[in-house]
Order: structure tokens, then C-alpha cells, then sequence
């Protein structure tokens, strides 16, 4: 899957989970650039990522993840 189709999925996941068509994620994108990103939508958006990719994260990929580029990183390395 491409870094393209990737972030695509991703920011359906966005739209779902924050309930907001209008949130535009790109890889630069933080928690700091989306309202209502807190921790516990954080845990949230954690939860739906791993089951629309099919796998789980690691804590401190979890923890280490500045932005929605290196998430998808993650992603591409499962």
C-alpha cells in the first residue's frame, strides 16, 4: 500500500473517530493541529488504526509518535 493510500485510509479514520469531515490530515500533522486531540482520542485513534491495518502497535511506537508521517511509517513497516 502506498504512503498515498495510506494516509487516505488515515484520514477516513480522522473523519470517524472525531467525528469531522472537515479535518484534513497530511504527514506533518500533531495532536497540537487537530481540536479535540486529546489522550484519551489518541487511545481511540490508536484503537481504529490498528484494526483497519490489521495489527497493534508497540508502546513506544506509540509514545514516540510525533506526527500522523510517522505513523504511517509504522504502518508501512508492518
Amino acid at each position: 500500500m502506498s504512503r498515498e493510500e495510506i494516509l487516505k485510509k488515515v484520514n477516513d479514520i480522522f473523519h470517524d473517530v472525531f467525528e469531522d469531515d472537515s479535518i484534513v490530515v497530511v504527514e506533518e500533522t500533531t495532536a497540537d493541529d487537530v481540536e479535540d486531540w486529546d489522550s484519551l482520542m489518541h487511545i481511540t485513534l490508536i484503537s481504529e488504526v490498528e484494526s483497519a491495518f490489521g495489527f497493534k502497535f508497540q508502546m513506544k511506537d506509540v509514545v514516540g509518535m510525533k506526527n500522523v508521517g510517522e505513523m504511517i511509517d509504522i504502518i508501512q513497516s508492518h
